[in-house]
């Protein structure tokens, strides 16, 4: 998979991308990344990309020219320009692993200021948002984009690292402990001391599915659910029907 990130500050993207699983991705070649300086497609001396907008208003506009000419010098016929706005689409598990599965170059377009010349719209194929509220700029919702979609890359890390993960299987994740096995008064349950497999497997899709139940139940999806989770499930239905 490649992505390509026009954004206005290289720099922010690079240093992230230079440490942990994505700096291993990049060197084993498993992904590629190209970073695009939209100021280098700016059409007058002073490298201008932004301008007061139409109309009157605060803050300045990114221009349609420099950006239009930086997606045409890395699109391709199977090229995805996704534009990172806060009335996107909301990114999600699902949508990552489907593009991770379908998408074979990902064209992710950072903005900054005010926003974007709303003519932008014509030239990409979707707009994306990590959430409802607002950042100073797309280059940290690129990075979670990338991030998301790195980690799952078949290669990147052990496939039984992620199954588990929050999302994964429509539940949030199962809770996990360290030493020590006190703190302050704190124990570790003892069924993960017990050497007890199904014991320790059962408590851990009942610990998943009841954390889901009380944080996120608006995830749940009963047929995806473990035998033992929909007999579960099942029986803290009737309890709250009565």
């Amino acid at each position: 998979m490649k992505f390509s990130i026009l954004t206005l500050f290289p720099n922010m993207i690079s240093s992230y991308l230079g440490e942990s699983i994505m700096k291993r991705a990049l060197e084993k070649n498993q992904v590629e990344v190209e970073i695009i300086d939209i100021r280098n497609f700016a059409t007058s001396p002073q490298k201008q990309v932004d301008d007061y907008q139409f109309g009157g208003g605060r803050g300045m506009v990114l221009m349609i020219e420099p950006l239009v000419k930086a997606i045409r010098s890395v699109e391709t016929k199977d090229s995805l320009k996704i534009l990172l706005t806060p009335q996107g689409k909301t990114w999600n598990q699902k949508i990552a692993r489907e593009f991770n599965l379908s998408k074979e170059h990902i064209i992710l377009i950072a903005g900054h200021y005010e926003g974007f010349d709303e003519r932008i719209l014509n030239y990409i194929d979707m707009e994306v948002s990590i959430g409802d509220f607002i950042i100073t700029g797309g280059e940290l919702a690129a990075l979670v984009i990338i991030d998301s979609l790195i980690r799952i890359t078949p290669g990147v890390i052990d496939d039984s690292s992620h199954e588990q993960e929050s999302f994964e299987n429509d539940l949030l994740d199962f809770p996990v402990y360290t030493k020590p096995l006190n703190f302050e008064g704190f124990q570790v349950p003892e069924v993960l001391t017990s050497g007890h497999h199904k014991n320790i497997q059962n408590f851990r899709e009942e610990a998943a599915l009841l954390k889901t139940i009380k944080q996120r139940p608006d995830i749940i999806v009963e047929n995806n659910l473990s035998d033992y989770q929909k007999t579960i499930y099942k029986k803290i239905k009737m309890k709250g029907d009565k």
